[in-house]
């Protein structure tokens, strides 16, 4: 059997104004993400459905998830090819679907640009070890 890691957050509401949901506009969309050990992340939806444009949304901290997992894996597998990597940086950017009455809203792409800084010349023109389908990250949408 492999092995399973178990995570665990509490998603706390702040945004309770006085009178709850009592109606669409009343209640601010504000959470805070609490992890123990860690400091907390205040979060809120997309401006667009209400939220403040300051705290963290869900499509903000899933695109930052996507693209550090990717990293995170692209290091190892560079490690353990004998390339090393003295910088990285993502410049990402996803795109929602807002969906409609017939279909809720979803992710639709994820675009990752790394820049990478390798110290040895002789691996520049060499494959990347995430140029070919990798599935190893545990968010990746390609399965």
């Amino acid at each position: 059997m492999s092995k399973q890691h178990t995570y665990r957050a509490t998603i706390e509401w702040t945004g309770n104004l006085g009178s709850g949901t009592s109606s669409y506009t009343a209640y601010s969309r504000d959470y805070t993400v609490k992890i123990a050990g860690k400091p907390d992340l205040l979060g809120s939806s997309d401006p667009t459905f209400r939220g403040d444009k300051t705290r963290h949304n869900p499509e903000d901290m899933l695109l930052a998830a996507i693209s550090a997992c990717h990293k995170l894996w692209y290091l190892h597998l560079c490690s353990a090819a004998g390339i090393t990597v003295t910088a990285y940086a993502d410049h990402a950017e996803a795109v929602m679907d807002e969906g409609d009455n017939a279909r809720p809203g979803k992710f639709v792409k994820a675009t990752l640009r790394p820049q990478v800084t390798i110290t040895q010349a002789q691996h520049v023109d060499r494959p990347k070890p995430c140029t070919t389908k990798h599935t190893a990250c545990a968010l990746s949408p390609i399965r």
